[in-house]
């Protein structure tokens, strides 16, 4: 009985507190786990993310958060008692609940982690998108919201190169994985207003088609040789460019210059080009976009798709 009370007492103490902004937010999920000890793990991991540590592995996380080895953090994630999905569903609910109804735009983005060795699932070599060239990493599909200047990550969905894929895996490709994350957001109860692509994703007819399911306004990266078909008789032209402000999250703003691209005839989807400088037409800022949006589209349409650029560059390095 004396052992019984022991391990009662044991489970029924209060976690370790860590830090008021860290402890606040997950007590939001305190109900998702059984054992007080793999509580205290999803705050440690919590804690090791928002950390200026540059290495997220669960070494290093273990050491920046004081605790003896990385065995407890590893338990947690591979074999303790608590559901990914349940976790998911609740921080979606949550950040639904938080948008109460208003409108968010959607950036879809691939991000590469480099990995060494073989241990860790799906890792493969292929590009990644975080050191810009094809190395041993691990990849995954993602998308972020971002409401009022205020960027947050929705879903993501790690890539399973057909080398890597167990038995019960089904290869999908990237452009899939976009497509069901969409599905998932859409069905969620989300109020997206604009989805922000690259080119992989621009390019896409699947993708496209699965916007235009769920009635999505988009601008979509497309490449500078990206091929439209023409009738006979028509050609391809550009307009003159028109200079605006392209006005940052800070915003502080700079020159930019756009023009429309015109395939032929007028149609609903339109085509444009944005860059720093319409004499020399710089790679590195220099773009070409695809949109479904209507309107005064010179004055917007930079400002709407440098949020990818924002969003890309911001995550890339945390």
């Amino acid at each position: 009985m004396d052992v019984e009370l022991q391990i009662l007492k044991h489970l029924a103490r209060d976690a370790h507190p860590t830090v008021a902004i860290i402890d606040e937010y997950c007590a939001e999920y305190k109900d998702l786990f059984k054992e007080v000890r793999n509580y205290e793990c999803f705050k440690y991991l919590h804690m090791g993310i928002i950390s200026t540590i540059k290495r997220k592995s669960l070494p290093e996380i273990a050491k920046v958060v004081s605790i003896n080895s990385a065995q407890s953090l590893h338990h947690f994630l591979a074999n303790s008692d608590w559901s990914v999905d349940e976790l998911k569903q609740r921080r979606l609910n949550k950040l639904k609940q938080a948008l109460n109804g208003q409108t968010m735009t959607v950036v879809i983005d691939e991000t590469g982690d480099r990995k060494k060795g073989k241990k860790t699932d799906y890792v493969s070599r292929q590009y990644l998108g975080s050191i810009g060239k094809v190395d041993n990493g691990i990849v995954s599909v993602n998308a972020y919201g971002v409401y009022a200047n205020i960027t947050f990550p929705l879903i993501f969905k790690v890539f399973k190169p057909k080398g890597t894929l167990k038995e019960s895996d089904k290869y999908k490709t990237k452009i899939e994985l976009a497509s069901e994350i969409i599905t998932e957001l859409m069905e969620s109860g989300f109020n997206i207003e604009l989805v922000l692509a690259d080119s992989l994703y621009g390019e896409s007819s699947q993708f496209i088609r699965k916007l235009a399911e769920y009635n999505l306004g988009y601008v979509v990266s497309i490449r500078s040789n990206h091929g439209v078909w023409l009738p006979s008789g028509q050609s391809v032209r550009a307009n003159k460019w028109c200079k605006f402000s392209r006005t940052f999250s800070n915003q502080k703003s700079q020159t930019r210059y756009i023009r429309e691209i015109i395939y032929g005839k007028k149609r609903a989807i339109t085509y444009w080009e944005i860059t720093t400088d319409p004499e020399t037409l710089p790679e590195n800022s220099t773009c070409f976009v695809m949109t479904n949006l209507q309107g005064n589209l010179k004055k917007i349409l930079g400002d709407l798709y440098g949020l990818r650029t924002w969003v890309e560059y911001g995550f890339r390095y945390l």
